[in-house]
């Protein structure tokens, strides 16, 4: 849901008071889009949606009662996306040519071929190829973002500072937020995550660390710092952008701490940071493959005070990483 938010913006900027209608698995878009204007309905699917069956049509036969001028299949290469697309009821379907049989009802078709490294900007290159019929020179793409309100954007600074004093750090360095949680081989083992946080301080005494606390409610990092825990997307959100830094794993939260508007380091060891690696002038990925965590760490504070320190944005390219020190 997150990484559908560059594609509502792009439809905004292109297509002046359009009203949106978004259609998801779960209720998480709820919270996502709780701030955007062009939202008009949000219709949340039961998750596995065929265990659920009467749920399930009860919402896709609402659905179809709506007649749209467009419909976006926004993801390359998913069958249930398509489903969706070819049930609903509109006058432009539009979506990625990426097979034979997915090219049956719809009307405008992007040749798979186009679509962009990273899974946020395809959506995006989809409705501008739409709305000009070619792509030209690559332009800006809009960043992730969850658009916190200035109330939460509030909160979020008091709860940090909160933290902070209650915890005797010194803050004078600014603040790092760390989240420590990763789903299967993503997952940097407890070792990793300790040696990584020694190699931080000692780099960086001056800064304090806060760690976000994942969904099982479970410090990663063996309680030693203070640490947030919400169940609430929002929330999080606004925790993170309390920070000066967010340094995560390749996750989802990952994708949270960049739509909260906090600078961002994501950190990959085996996914593609082509596909999902954090974009925008102040965020960047560190591919750690072949790195000590002490290597990863000095890198990561690098970059942490380029941003807080300096004017120059973080640099997104692994490559120039790599020579920084």
């Amino acid at each position: 849901m997150i990484l559908v938010t560059p594609l509502i913006a792009e439809l905004e900027r292109l297509y002046k008071g359009a009203e949106i209608d978004i259609v998801a698995e779960g209720d998480a878009a709820m919270d996502v889009f709780q701030t955007f204007s062009s939202v008009r309905n949000i219709y949340c699917l039961p998750r596995r949606g065929f265990k659920h069956p009467f749920s399930f049509l009860s919402k896709i036969r609402k659905i179809r009662k709506n007649h749209y001028d467009l419909i976006i299949d926004p993801c390359l290469g998913s069958g249930f996306s398509r489903l969706l697309t070819r049930l609903f009821t509109g006058k432009r379907k539009l979506g990625f040519d990426d097979g034979e049989r997915r090219r049956r009802g719809m009307t405008h078709l992007v040749p798979a071929a186009m679509a962009p490294h990273h899974m946020a900007k395809r959506s995006v290159m989809l409705v501008r190829w739409f709305a000009s019929r070619q792509i030209d020179e690559p332009e800006d793409f809009p960043v992730l973002d969850l658009r916190l309100s200035p109330a939460e954007k509030r909160y979020g600074e008091q709860l940090i500072r909160d933290l902070v004093v209650a915890s005797d750090q010194s803050s004078k360095g600014g603040v790092i937020g760390l989240f420590a949680e990763a789903t299967g081989k993503k997952r940097y083992c407890q070792e990793w995550w300790n040696d990584f946080v020694a190699a931080i301080r000692l780099a960086s005494p001056e800064c304090s660390l806060v760690e976000i606390i994942p969904v099982h409610g479970r410090s990663m990092l063996d309680s030693r710092w203070p640490g947030y825990y919400s169940t609430s997307i929002r929330r999080m959100a606004s925790a993170m952008a309390g920070v000066d830094m967010m340094i995560s794993a390749d996750c989802g939260v990952m994708h949270l701490a960049v739509a909260s508007g906090t600078p961002t380091i994501g950190m990959f060891s085996v996914t593609d940071a082509k596909i999902y690696g954090p974009y925008g002038s102040h965020n960047a990925h560190l591919v750690t493959q072949g790195m000590t965590p002490q290597e990863a760490a000095k890198r990561a504070v690098y970059l942490y005070r380029e941003s807080f320190f300096g004017s120059m944005p973080l640099r997104a390219d692994s490559r120039l990483e790599a020579t920084l020190l």
